[in-house]
């Protein structure tokens, strides 16, 4: 069981540290959510036994469990406000769930003024903690102050979990994506986890007052309630995890994009730089680069590609198309293929300085239906474009035709200035 419960703080923990930027932004809704996963993460480290011992070490008995209950209540408010945050707060006439969890939350965050004053109470003059306690439940139940002072946490924790999993269950049925739906799902089955587990826990304190626990049933109950607990939370990072493990996935393999794009963008950057809004800098640095976003600078990227092979077309001449497709065209990829053969001798080109009078024909059009499309398509292109030899460019040039040089800016030109006649 402490093997389980060390899995699930780190993964907790790791999801609140996932989430820290949020506390920088302006989102309530993502402050919320950090502050649910940062407190189940606190709650849960203050049961691991080395970690409890650390706390309960510093002097005040049982002060691992005041910490625990707090943190986990704090995180119980942070639920409720996210669920209300993740509905908006200016519908006139929301529907009924909704108008629910704005109500429970409203009386929760009302009622911290008189709980936690009243908890700290209970902890620091009624309760009896002249023997140091394995589990705050199981060695306090049947006394009336314990079993008040549970019921304040427990009552925090049940009614968040129950009224968040009642409205997330009511919705992930009708969620836009799969997605979504599994996400509310798992956070819908987590929170009934977590009333399950408080009305548990509080029934056997309260039932302990009338008929005593025997060492079996308590091992049981105890067992049972941490066992529901721990599954609540793993569900719960699960739920909040999903949505942005599927965005985290979309920048890794845009990054990844970027990466395989470089050499490409680099010698076409080199040869028109003044298409290009930030030179790329080495494959290493471009790719720890935090900004602009991932996905701006895959557009940037796109369409200054885009533009140089749009400048590339005065520097060949329109032969130079079907000598390539002719070419390739035994390639597994011959369009790909094509293409990249086309850039590489354009570049070769222009980098001798010749210049077509006539450009050639532009490129044929692909059906690209966002950036990410376009991208897969100049991968390819690359793919290709790495493995083509400066043989086979002078091979294609030469039997297409090469354009003439370009004459230079500001040049004198050696012997007599001939004279323009009429």
């Amino acid at each position: 069981m402490n093997t389980f419960l060390l899995f699930v703080c780190i993964a907790m923990t790791a999801v609140a540290l996932w989430r820290l930027p949020a506390v920088r932004y302006g989102d309530p809704l993502r402050r919320t959510l950090w502050g649910c996963s940062a407190g189940f993460a606190v709650a849960l480290w203050s049961r691991f036994p080395p970690v409890r011992h650390g706390i309960d070490s510093l002097g005040i008995t049982d002060l691992s469990g005041l910490v625990k209950d707090l943190s986990a209540m704090a995180a119980a408010l942070a639920l409720l406000s996210y669920a209300v945050t993740s509905y908006g707060v200016s519908q006139d006439a929301p529907p009924r769930h909704i108008e629910i969890c704005r109500r429970v939350a409203r009386i929760s965050r009302r009622a911290t003024v008189v709980v936690i004053p009243l908890m700290l109470i209970l902890f620091g003059i009624v309760i009896d903690r002249s023997v140091p306690s394995r589990d705050f439940t199981a060695d306090h139940a049947g006394q009336w102050g314990a079993c008040l002072f549970a019921t304040c946490y427990y009552l925090y924790l049940g009614s968040s979990g129950a009224t968040c999993a009642y409205q997330w269950g009511h919705v992930s049925r009708r969620a836009e994506s799969a997605v979504l739906r599994i996400s509310l799902a798992l956070g819908a089955a987590a929170c009934w986890l977590f009333a399950a587990y408080s009305v548990i826990r509080v029934t056997f304190m309260w039932g302990a007052m009338v008929i005593p626990a025997s060492p079996g049933r308590t091992h049981l109950v105890v067992s049972l309630s941490d066992l529901l607990n721990m599954l609540g939370a793993l569900l719960f990072m699960c739920g909040a995890s999903l949505p942005t493990t599927g965005v985290a996935v979309e920048r890794w393999k845009i990054r990844r994009t970027l990466w395989r794009l470089h050499p490409l963008s680099r010698d076409l950057a080199h040869q028109f730089p003044g298409l290009w809004f930030q030179p790329p800098a080495s494959r290493l640095r471009e790719a720890v680069r935090h900004a602009p976003a991932v996905d701006v600078r895959l557009d940037r990227t796109i369409q200054a590609i885009g533009d140089a092979v749009e400048q590339l077309r005065h520097h060949v001449v329109p032969e130079l198309w079907p000598v390539v497709a002719q070419s390739t065209a035994d390639h597994p990829d011959h369009e790909a293929a094509a293409e990249a053969y086309w850039i590489a001798a354009a570049l070769r080109s222009a980098g001798e300085g010749r210049r077509s009078q006539r450009p050639a024909p532009a490129l044929p059009s692909k059906p690209y239906s966002d950036s990410i499309g376009e991208g897969r398509w100049l991968v390819r292109v690359q793919d290709v474009y790495a493995r083509v030899t400066p043989a086979s460019v002078d091979e294609m040039l030469d039997r297409a035709g090469r354009p003439p040089m370009a004459a230079r800016e500001h040049e004198v030109p050696e012997g007599p200035v001939p004279v323009r006649t009429s």
